[in-house]
């Protein structure tokens, strides 16, 4: 293995394929490494469409992404000679990548044998660890150490947003409410959402997708003048600034989430088919009570997928339909006037 005459790795590959929230979570592994190690330089790989995500990070000095064609990159990787490969993904392709360098390298356990015996068995064997803390683990043979600082997400100058530019009342303050979720039973019901925002009597501003435009336009619609829809009219760094400047924010197991603990945002987050016992709960340093976990733990089918579906396998979808909002109201209303 090279090294410099300090002892330490020349060159390192960081490889996180997807998505928005995981790639964030790798974010304390990108810094520490950098400092403890300040003489590393860094790549990270991923895909195209969550490059963005690293363009901005100061500790990463080169981000290389692809679209499909893994062969051409990893032509491109060769030629990086690096010292030492931090496969944060753990699969074939990343698998794939590690053996065409055939460098030394660390890989992720993902617990999937953990995993699977929560969802068909429903035995918890998975440790009582954050996936950062777990991410910790897969580097410690290079002797770096968590920091304690929480995550990192860089928002653009040019992407931060004039709270000014919204319309009235939400110019004066807001709740942020991410509305999408990847997956179906991830996803809080409209109608649960809108009797939310309803009950709360308090300006929310409704985050998600271009996909989550209809259901905001029908959340907003219903929610007379509580509601603004966003969905779909800034980027993900422009709805991280408004996820920041917000009062406290409202979401399901998304993304945003953890972009929310990387700003030390209040969060509430809503959980329905999946669970924080997957290590994927809001990271946040202090432990401050910042992060208040809704879910119906009433049910024996959840979690029924680590992921998600598309429908409810059982069809009923109490993990999302028997969840009680009053906790989301009383929460927020209190966080609201502090």
């Amino acid at each position: 293995m090279l090294v410099n005459r300090s002892g330490q790795l020349q060159k390192i590959l960081i490889i996180r394929f997807s998505s928005i929230g995981d790639i964030v979570l790798t974010s304390p592994v990108i810094r520490c490494i950098k400092k403890q190690l300040p003489d590393a330089v860094m790549h990270f790989l991923t895909k195209a469409s969550f490059a963005q995500i690293l363009l901005n990070n100061p500790f990463v000095d080169k981000v290389i992404s692809f679209e499909s064609d893994l062969q051409t990159v990893i032509e491109e990787l060769k030629m990086e000679n690096y010292d030492f490969v931090v496969d944060l993904h753990h699969n074939l392709r990343s698998f794939r990548v590690k053996t065409a360098l055939g460098k030394s390298s660390a890989s992720f356990n993902k617990l999937n044998f953990e995993k699977w015996l929560l969802v068909n068995l429903k035995v918890n064997r998975l440790p009582k660890t954050h996936i950062v803390d777990r991410y910790f683990e897969t580097i410690k043979q290079l002797n770096v150490f968590y920091d304690g600082a929480g995550l990192d997400f860089y928002i653009p100058k040019k992407d931060e947003i004039d709270l000014n530019t919204l319309p009235d009342p939400w110019c004066r303050g807001y709740i942020a409410f991410v509305i999408g979720a990847k997956h179906f039973t991830k996803k809080m019901p409209d109608h649960l959402i809108i009797d939310c925002i309803n009950h709360m009597k308090l300006p929310v501003v409704l985050l998600g997708g271009k996909d989550d435009s209809k259901s905001g336009n029908l959340i907003a619609e219903k929610s007379g003048k509580y509601a603004y829809n966003a969905c779909g009219k800034f980027n993900l760094s422009q709805s991280a600034s408004l996820v920041r400047q917000a009062r406290l924010l409202i979401t399901h197991d998304t993304g945003l989430m953890h972009i929310a603990a990387a700003k030390q945002q209040r969060i509430i987050s809503l959980w329905g088919n999946t669970v924080p016992d997957f290590g994927m709960y809001p990271f946040l340093p202090d432990h401050s009570g910042k992060s208040v976990m809704i879910q119906n733990t009433t049910i024996s089918c959840r979690p029924c997928s680590k992921i998600g579906f598309d429908e409810c396998p059982k069809k009923h979808f109490k993990c999302m339909n028997d969840l009680n909002i009053n906790n989301i109201i009383s929460v927020a209303k209190e966080w609201w006037s502090t």
